[in-house]
């Protein structure tokens, strides 16, 4: 039996791509999750998932969090990044971090169906021209892209919160950790991704377009 886990944090959409794909995959379990810490609880749960489809911005999983918290805990299942962010920078970094496809929420039932038979199958999957685009990514967003990849979770979440505007002493809040940790973050943040204030790095998430 084929096991598809559909992480978003949208119930009808979850509803709707399980029910489209149904007829497509007429064996397959799919379950669904709707936020990081569920969807990581039912990879527990569940043995012998064969992919993921992982929405980018569900609660927990902001700022590409969730990509890599579970390429790290769940290295052996792949990952289908399903989006309405489908930018090239958007799809230039969600591969980079190690997802094996990227899906625009606008793509038509069979192309969904055909995306999770290669990603299955050990292949890649882009939407048409979308690799011809990648090839034509500057080369300071290559390198933006590989620092970026190398911020840990706890990283990438301090990372959200400065570009929300918080100060040091609410993100310690927010996280439930000490000032001083929150502290070490940031001098991590700005030492991998080599530039020197958090302002910096509010720009540097906005080149990226994060949403």
């Amino acid at each position: 039996m084929t096991r598809i886990l559909v992480a978003d944090d949208h119930p009808l959409f979850r509803e709707a791509l399980s029910g489209a794909l149904e007829p497509y995959f007429e064996n397959a379990q799919i379950i669904q999750a709707g936020s990081l810490d569920d969807a990581m609880a039912k990879l527990n749960e569940f043995d012998g998932v064969e992919l993921i489809l992982l929405d980018l911005n569900m609660p927990g999983g902001e700022y590409f969090n969730g990509l890599i918290t579970l390429r790290e805990q769940y290295p052996n299942i792949p990952v289908g990044v399903v989006s309405g962010s489908d930018t090239v920078e958007v799809v230039a970094q969600v591969m980079s971090l190690g997802a094996q496809g990227f899906i625009p929420k606008v793509s038509q039932t069979r192309e969904i169906a055909q995306a999770i038979v290669d990603i299955i199958g050990g292949k890649k999957w882009l939407p048409e021209g979308m690799e011809e685009e990648l090839e034509k990514v500057d080369d300071e967003l290559k390198v933006l892209l590989q620092r970026f990849r190398e911020l840990t979770p706890k990283q990438i979440q301090v990372l959200s919160y400065l570009r929300a505007g918080l100060m040091n002493k609410q993100i310690a809040h927010e996280m439930n950790v000490t000032e001083a940790t929150i502290k070490a973050h940031i001098s991590a943040i700005l030492r991998k991704l080599e530039i020197n204030t958090r302002t910096q790095a509010v720009l540097l998430m906005d080149k990226l377009q994060l949403s």
